[in-house]
């Protein structure tokens, strides 16, 4: 019996394409087109968007997939941003080319009144709980939520970024710019990214 790699169901008012983890891309893209009639027999409307779940996948590969759905029906497709990022996935997030530096990595979460410093980059395989602090000369990337003070570029690099799996931090800084939490921003509104753009603004998103 084949093992199916892609599944598709109807959920409210959108299509859920699920692929799974251990595909792929030839397959992903296979299956996907003996699945097209079935794709277009669950379309009830024009504006119906369709969901693409499951697998972490490249940028290349989402507009591959997206370019075979979209030469038989038109429609807007999506694609899943990861809820609990790993290094990948955090990865993905980013909209501008970061330099390789030195790295450690801290097996655990901050506490209040910890301070962790490194002279290249930092990773933090936890938390970084309110009241802790996280310096690195050049980024800094948590995989799990960042709540206390971080300063990535230390020794003036503008050109860091902080990475977070969720940014709540009551203040960033990247080199000698400092970012303070707006207290109008939408607490809805996940961040997870800070840089700093052409105007020397540290820009959270």
């Amino acid at each position: 019996m084949r093992i199916s790699n892609i599944s598709i169901n109807l959920k409210k008012d959108k299509i859920i394409i699920k692929i799974k983890d251990t595909a792929t891309q030839e397959q992903i893209k296979k299956e996907l087109k003996n699945k097209l009639p079935e794709l277009k027999k669950l379309y009830k409307e024009e504006n119906t968007p369709i969901e693409v779940v499951g697998k972490v996948l490249k940028n290349a590969e989402m507009d591959e997939i997206q370019d075979i759905i979209k030469k038989q029906i038109n429609v807007r497709i999506e694609f899943e941003t990861p809820k609990a990022l790993g290094l990948y996935g955090i990865k993905k997030t980013f909209n501008k080319e970061i330099k390789d530096s030195k790295t450690k990595f801290y097996k655990s979460s901050l506490r209040s009144g910890q301070k962790l410093e490194y002279e290249g980059s930092l990773v933090i395989l936890g938390d970084v709980n309110g009241g802790a602090e996280v310096v690195a000369e050049e980024n800094i990337v948590v995989l799990g939520n960042l709540r206390g003070l971080a300063h990535a570029g230390a020794k003036g690099n503008k050109k860091a970024i902080i990475a977070a799996n969720i940014i709540e931090s009551p203040q960033l800084r990247i080199a000698n710019i400092i970012k303070e939490k707006e207290n109008t921003e939408a607490e809805e509104t996940i961040k997870n990214y800070a840089y700093v753009d052409e105007n020397n603004n540290i820009i959270v998103e």
